[in-house]
């Protein structure tokens, strides 16, 4: 079956070293799995300003600092890349690479993003001809030459600033009306300070042109129609993100690339599943947020072991005697129980639904079910039964805990 672990972390970026640091201090057998080069595409930053504690230092300096006190705290970091997750009939989850199979109990999945594509004329065939995504990987090979650059967004603005420090013209084409960015105040002022970058506005490309490398692209005025070209030696496109979700689309029935759902918790629909930074469903996209996002990832998973280890107790306790549950939350109203008899106590365990929620789980037992005051179910040893046949592990909703 492979090498088992208690939690195996997908993705080495902000968020999945985060998930790393706090596994790590909370003693679990923590694998990291990253396809890539650690630190994700923060590592490919060339500036960040932003991130607390730090007037400005680089996304690779920062990852690496990252690294290495994950590293310290004892996580493993592998360089593979996740074909599939799946779930196994115990409940662990199984992670399947080129080379290997590994268990965990839990995991967290921190696969990140991936660049859009445009899907014109001329992408594919000149991506690493002139045709490029990122900035701090391949600006350098553009120096003294005309770069395009395609975006409008933070990353396209900030992106285009570092190009110019190389290229002796850039050109952004933006499909905004004039004036109109999706960045930040800050990087738009700089942006229109800086001699070397020039803006076109409401323009879109139509095909990139080219023989063994890129010499030019073909735009076009969205607004008027108005169609011209551009002789360029490169063109960095920077449309937007996509969740990097191929190694899971089985495991959450995936029809097409989607952002995964999580709650509060960083919890997904599947138990046990946790997820953690940009792949996420969330409001803002940042190395602060998803650093967060990792650490209340793996605080949850650590607490699901946890209960799952107290859910497998109380099953074995439950064959050697008569156990009685309780479950209670103080949002509802209470529950009074006359059903033990005098002479043959049965030992009663209380849990808080809401401090407890995957002990309960466990169980079958939810909030929803308490609010109702519905009996919710009768176990003997390992087999649940309805109400009123055996004796046994009982649960019951509404506890008075008063």
């Amino acid at each position: 079956m492979g090498e088992h672990y208690e939690i195996i972390i997908i993705g080495a970026g902000p968020a999945g070293l985060s998930a790393g640091i706090y596994s790590g201090r909370a003693g679990r057998k923590t694998l990291i799995l990253e396809k890539g080069n650690v630190g994700g595409r923060a590592a490919l930053t060339n500036s960040i300003i932003n991130y607390p504690g730090f007037v400005e230092i680089s996304g690779k300096e920062l990852m690496e600092k990252m690294k290495k006190q994950a590293q310290g705290f004892g996580i493993e970091i592998r360089r593979e890349n996740v074909k599939a997750v799946s779930l196994l009939v115990d409940g662990k989850k199984e992670i399947r690479t080129r080379k290997h199979t590994y268990t965990a109990d839990a995991i967290i999945i921190a696969t990140g993003t991936k660049t859009k594509k445009l899907g014109i004329p001329g992408e594919t065939e000149f991506t690493g001809s002139g045709v490029a995504y990122c900035a701090a990987c391949d600006a350098e090979f553009f120096k003294d030459q005309t770069v395009v650059v395609v975006g409008s967004g933070d990353q396209a603005v900030e992106e285009s600033e570092y190009i110019a420090r190389f290229a002796s013209n850039v050109i952004l084409l933006v499909i905004h009306e004039e004036g109109i960015l999706d960045c930040n105040r800050m990087a738009a002022e700089r942006l229109q300070q800086n001699a070397k970058i020039s803006i076109r506005w409401n323009t879109v490309v139509d095909v990139i042109d080219g023989e063994d490398a890129v010499t030019g692209v073909q735009v076009r005025n969205r607004k008027t129609g108005e169609k011209d070209y551009i002789a360029c030696e490169g063109i960095f496109l920077f449309v937007g993100m996509e969740a990097e979700t191929k190694c899971v689309k089985k495991l959450f029935d995936l029809q097409k690339t989607e952002w995964l759902k999580t709650d509060e918790k960083m919890s997904t629909v599947v138990p046990g599943v946790f997820a953690a930074g940009d792949v996420r469903e969330k409001l803002l996209r940042q190395v602060s947020t998803a650093v967060g996002d990792g650490a209340i990832a793996v605080s949850m998973a650590d607490r699901y072991l946890e209960e799952r280890k107290m859910y497998q107790d109380l099953l074995q306790q439950s064959e050697k005697e008569e156990l009685k549950l309780l479950f209670w939350t103080s949002e509802y109203g209470s529950f009074t129980d006359t059903s033990s008899p005098k002479d043959h106590p049965i030992r009663e365990i209380e849990i808080d639904v809401a401090k407890n929620p995957y002990l309960a789980d466990f169980f079958g037992v939810h909030a929803k079910d308490l609010q109702q005051g519905i009996q919710i179910k009768y176990l003997s040893q390992r087999q649940f039964r309805l109400k009123g046949e055996s004796d046994g592990l009982f649960i019951f909703g509404n506890c008075n805990h008063s």
